[in-house]
């Protein structure tokens, strides 16, 4: 399979390009800084780009089985300059004009819905930190608005708190919703997530929930 990586350098993005490689794929991967990009390997292509051009971006994706993407905002202030947002249509308008759908992408739990009989405990946490990180998920909010308007068979990731550790494969998935108790997945287990959901049509056009 042939897939292009944006965020490439970030904690989920590297995972996603380090396991795609594992497992065979030739994999592009999409960076503003190639010096920080950790993986390497026979089939691994880098392209460097500050993602502000569509049209730049076409080469990048055309001829991909599918794209996945890690962007996403450091904190408040790029989220209150929409960073996931601004950096996520170029990719859309690039995927559109080259005519390749498949796109997933990480977006977080609290945008999901929450699961039947979920405990009070575990809403009144997600309660907290939606307030906390307002503007993030505000940023979420529209990076997922430009997805259901584009033309791509999109999947929004929703993992909770992120954890640095060694890839599990043990994770629950919830489409259309968070599964119960949803607290926390390492980075390595949300990219392996997305990579098996590739082929995945169940997941098409849904935000799927996962964590431990």
């Amino acid at each position: 399979m042939r897939i292009t990586v944006f965020g490439a350098s970030g904690g989920i993005g590297g995972e996603i390009v380090r396991q795609g490689l594992a497992a065979g794929h030739e994999v592009t991967a999409v960076v503003r800084d190639p010096a920080r990009l950790t993986a390497a390997g026979d089939r691994l292509e880098v392209v460097r780009s500050d993602l502000t051009d569509a049209r730049e971006l076409r080469g990048a994706v055309a001829g991909r089985d599918a794209v996945l993407s890690g962007l996403g905002a450091r904190g408040n202030a790029d989220a209150r300059a929409g960073i996931a947002t601004r950096l996520t249509v170029p990719v859309l308008r690039a995927m559109e004009a080259v005519g390749v759908r498949r796109l997933l992408l990480v977006s977080a739990a609290p945008l999901g819905r929450a699961a039947e009989r979920d405990p009070l405990l575990d809403r009144a946490t997600m309660a907290v930190v939606s307030r906390v990180f307002k503007a993030v998920y505000a940023d979420l909010r529209a990076m997922e608005g430009e997805l259901a308007r584009s033309a791509t068979d999109w999947t929004s990731v929703r993992p909770p708190r992120l954890l640095d550790q060694p890839l599990t494969g043990t994770y629950r998935t919830a489409v259309g919703h968070n599964p119960r108790s949803a607290r926390q997945i390492g980075r390595a287990d949300v990219a392996h997530a997305m990579l098996t959901m590739i082929d995945d049509p169940a997941t098409v056009k849904q935000g799927v929930g996962v964590a431990y």
